[in-house]
């Protein structure tokens, strides 16, 4: 089974080999993903993607070693491509960062109270979601007058290789546009916004066939016919499957560009608390996952691309958390999710000036700004962690970490410390696992999650990081809550 799992900042192809009990990954291909930049716009590179799947089905496919069996994709949710009555896309996908939502959710909210959107929807409020992209769509042209259809990323790509349109429940409750509740796009919502429901595609649950590739798209590749299955399109949810854990006492953090933290639920809580914390409820395999949005590794990532263009040259994470080590912890504070750092830019200056215009210690080199990220992600985390707790009622006993920042042992272990307990990591490849996964249960090889699951804990090992040093996060815990709660930062 071929999992196509594409992050914000990359893509990779993953092979699964499943023998029943235990699965085994090798990784085909690995591509950059990267925005593209055309008349002030940021757009996603859509055709190159297609590209590169098929790069990836014909690297695999000439070893003549390995039959596929089914093929699946996955991506970040809420950015969609528009297609006309021809089957042909309208224009380049934006990018989720594109300045255009900036002011919509003004807009939004005049059309419909936010306390009405929020209760009849369980997410929470970000720029991106594709509500405010429609509406800014709206605003300047006439592309979803022109529209037949709307996609989402991985139903996009899909549909270039079988020609069948639809989506997945885990990618359409991204978009802000589906009761919650009902699973269904909300009729009352998309015509109080001016959003003609009729572009929306139908709406499938993960582990359903989608279709299979057509002749035109892969005979070349030797792969015609094949079955495409719906995983959990959306990314998170995919990670979230993967999540090794028995209990439901264990909050995850999905680790990428994003940190999606949260816990499983069994059905949508959306509550004053939820609403005023801004809190998702957004669908997974099975059930629902309770979380925040958090800017995670586009922090450090950003910073990276700076002082490479600087010193030109390749600088490792590796030798940034060397930096980080050896300079002074727990010195200055940053708040991940202010909107200062959402666009992409001078990272390191802008940590800087975050500092600056809260009176704190300026960190200037590499290994201060590495740490400050790090120290305040972690602290991040633990604030979440706590309001997790208080929104469900109890205390959570421990927290799962998945995706790529599992392999992240300095920021781990600085999460440990500031919640105070245990951090489980891995497995790293959460995403393409349950998407790999979900394709087993498809087709016929697995009976549900709890399966699935037994699967990842046969297959993969997790690292346990123990808190330590509790006075000294506790009282870096504090301070960091007394700074980023001044108000005088957005």
């Amino acid at each position: 089974m071929l999992a196509i799992d594409l992050g914000a900042s990359n893509g990779r192809a993953i092979l699964g080999r499943f023998d029943g009990s235990r699965l085994e990954l090798e990784e085909i291909h690995r591509f950059a993903n990267e925005p593209v930049k055309v008349a002030g716009h940021l757009f996603w590179d859509i055709l190159r993607l297609y590209h590169e799947i098929g790069t990836s089905v014909s690297i695999l496919t000439s070893r003549k070693a390995d039959g596929l069996d089914s093929l699946g994709i996955d991506s970040w949710g809420v950015d969609y491509g528009l297609l006309d009555s021809r089957g042909l896309l309208l224009g380049n996908p934006y990018h989720y960062r594109d300045a255009r939502t900036e002011h919509e959710s003004d807009r939004a909210f005049g059309l419909v109270p936010k306390r009405d959107i929020y209760f009849e929807t369980g997410i929470s409020f970000e720029k991106f979601n594709t509500l405010f992209q429609l509406l800014a769509e709206n605003e300047s042209g006439d592309a979803l007058e022109r529209a037949e259809s709307l996609l989402f990323m991985p139903d996009l790509l899909a549909y270039f290789l079988t020609g069948e349109k639809g989506t997945d429940s885990t990618l359409a409750s991204t978009s802000q546009l589906v009761d919650a509740r009902k699973q269904c796009w909300s009729s009352s919502l998309l015509s109080a916004l001016h959003i003609p429901a009729q572009i929306m595609p139908a709406i499938a649950a993960p582990g359903s066939p989608k279709g299979r590739i057509s002749g035109n798209a892969g005979e070349g590749l030797g792969i015609a016919g094949l079955p495409v299955i719906t995983v959990s399109g959306h990314d998170t949810a995919s990670a979230l499957a993967a999540v090794p854990s028995r209990g439901a006492d264990t909050a995850f953090i999905s680790s990428g560009t994003w940190s999606l933290m949260g816990v499983e639920v069994e059905k949508p809580i959306i509550t004053e608390q939820t609403f005023t914390l801004n809190y998702s409820n957004e669908k997974c395999f099975g059930g629902y996952s309770l979380l925040r949005n958090i800017m995670g590794a586009w922090l450090i990532q950003e910073c990276k691309r700076k002082w490479e263009d600087e010193e030109g040259r390749s600088i490792s994470y590796d030798e940034l958390n060397e930096a980080a080590r050896q300079s002074q912890p727990l010195s200055s504070f940053i708040d991940p999710n202010s909107s200062m750092f959402y666009l992409p830019g001078d990272m390191p200056e802008k940590a800087a000036e975050y500092c600056r215009l809260t009176g704190q210690k300026i960190p200037r080199t590499k290994g201060e700004i590495t740490r400050c990220i790090y120290e305040s992600l972690a602290l991040k985390y633990r604030q979440s962690f706590t309001e997790l707790e208080s929104i469900l009622g109890r205390r959570l006993s421990a927290l799962h970490i998945i995706g790529g920042g599992a392999n992240n042992v300095m920021l781990n272990q600085f999460t440990a410390n500031a919640i105070g307990k245990p951090v489980i990591s891995g497995p790293v490849e959460a995403t393409a696992i349950g998407n790999i996964l979900v394709q087993a249960i498809a087709l016929g090889e697995l009976g549900g999650l709890s399966q699935l699951r037994e699967v990842v804990r046969n297959s993969f090992t997790a690292t346990t990081f123990v808190p330590g040093e509790p006075e000294l996060w506790e009282e870096a815990y504090n301070r960091f809550i007394m700074i980023t709660e001044k108000g005088s930062i957005p």
